[in-house]
């Protein structure tokens, strides 16, 4: 990663007419943080500095400093990737963005930034001269403006004057009902270099699906975290919600972000096959690592309360992690493919799980079953809804197998585990104080 700025930044900057650089960062919960910087300012290389509690604030904009962070609240370094700079395409104004890593002052990359996180289980990869390869499926929905938390989300009016009455799967009229906010999105993503595949209108109501090309796993977390900042920006512009939420609307589909990985050796072969194109030793050493380590980190994959209203048997969300062909009830999902596409489909997380999590713990716990030689179960026929949910179904399950577990802390940091599960705790107290419909609606008249 180039450290130093291009030389011909400053002019790019000038002739455009760019006045600051939202200079970004993604938290835990994949949220973009950071400061807004002069354009002269980055140009000119200027030091920029943030406390190191911040990568792990809660959504509810609290800081666990204890146990981890001192009281002192020191600062880290975000230092540019200069090959992530890019317009804002809703600025009111000219303006860039430029994604940043944290480090620490001793020049160490920060333990608590997910894109560090992520570069450090890479780094595993490139030391045995192996690259993964990931490509990420991202389900939200759209929904009309929300302005009272009380109130439930609802559809949106389209260009036909009605709202969706659901089950459009596939549609592509419906597709089409919020043309204005598409053919901005898409503008805006184009812009980004957000390398979007397909595009589908999904089962719940202004529900949607991106699949977005395989890649380098740093750039297609990129490009996952933009997405949806581009989402949320550019449906606020069109008087929408672009919502990421596991389970956002009662009754409905929940949302998930399927995650296709294989790996590939230095001469860009799949190691998941072999040379007369069977399936590879390390392909289900891989696969039984994930079925070792990822129930452990199930925090990662579900990350709130609201998440494991998504795991409902017979919805396609997973409820173990049993693996098949072509199975769309099993938790690993091995699609249909040649030889050299041959990859595995995690289908745990929801859309709320920050990508750089998500794919720093499958490629830590794929990376540990190939060198453990970790033995998978049998593929599955028929449905893994006939099986036992072995996946945690509650937030406080998760919690305390992600905080207890010494193999979670192995694979991702023992500092990570500990911030992330206290950061997890704050979020969950604060859920607790509010009283919600539910209570209100069953308790009020009978208790």
């Amino acid at each position: 990663m180039q450290r130093t700025p291009p030389e011909s930044m400053a002019k790019s900057f000038t002739d455009r007419g760019v006045r600051d650089i939202e200079c970004i960062f993604p938290d835990i919960s994949g949220y973009p943080r950071g400061k807004l910087m002069p354009s002269a300012s980055f140009a000119s290389g200027g030091e920029l500095r943030i406390a190191q509690a911040i990568p792990m604030q809660a959504v509810t904009g609290e800081y666990s400093y204890d146990p981890i962070f001192p009281d002192e609240d020191p600062d880290i370094l975000l230092v540019p990737d200069y090959e992530t700079l890019k317009p804002v395409p809703w600025a009111s104004t000219p303006r860039d963005m430029a994604i940043h890593d944290c480090y620490e002052l001793t020049g160490e990359l920060c333990q608590f930034a997910p894109r560090s996180l992520l570069k450090q289980i890479l780094a595993r990869y490139d030391a045995i001269g192996l690259t993964p390869v990931v490509a990420p499926e991202i389900e939200f929905y759209l929904t009309a403006a929300n302005v009272d938390p009380a109130e439930v989300l609802k559809p949106p009016v389209g260009r036909g004057g009605r709202a969706e009455v659901g089950q459009s799967a596939f549609s592509m009229n419906l597709l089409n009902e919020m043309a204005p906010f598409w053919d901005e999105f898409h503008a805006a993503i184009d812009t980004l270099n957000i390398r979007g595949d397909t595009w589908i209108h999904e089962v719940g109501l202004t529900q949607y699906e991106i699949n977005l090309l395989h890649g380098n796993a740093v750039d297609v977390a990129d490009q996952a975290f933009l997405f949806k900042y581009a989402a949320k920006e550019i449906a606020l512009k069109h008087g929408l919600n672009a919502v990421f939420m596991a389970k956002p609307i009662a009754g409905e589909a929940g949302s998930s972000m399927h995650l296709h990985q294989s790996i590939v050796d230095a001469n860009g072969n799949n190691i998941f096959s072999n040379e007369d194109g069977s399936e590879s030793e390390r392909f289900h050493h891989f696969i039984g690592g994930l079925q070792a380590y990822l129930p452990d980190m199930m925090l990662l994959f579900a990350p709130f309360v609201n998440s494991y209203r998504r795991f409902i048997k017979g919805s396609m969300a997973p409820v173990n992690l049993l693996w098949g062909y072509d199975n769309r009830t099993t938790g690993l999902r091995i699609p249909r493919s040649g030889p050299a596409a041959r990859r595995v489909e995690t289908r745990v997380a929801g859309a709320d799980a920050n990508p750089y999590l998500v794919m720093a713990a499958t490629l830590a716990a794929g990376l540990a079953g190939m060198e453990e030689e970790q033995a998978p179960t049998q593929a599955l026929e028929g449905s893994a809804y006939d099986h036992s949910h072995d996946l945690a179904r509650t937030f406080l399950v998760a919690h305390q197998q992600f905080e207890t577990s010494t193999n979670a802390r192995r694979l991702l940091g023992e500092r990570f585990v500990t911030a992330f599960a206290s950061v997890k705790e704050i979020e969950y107290q604060n859920y607790l104080s509010e009283v919600g419909a539910w209570e209100r609606r069953f308790l009020l008249p009978l208790v």
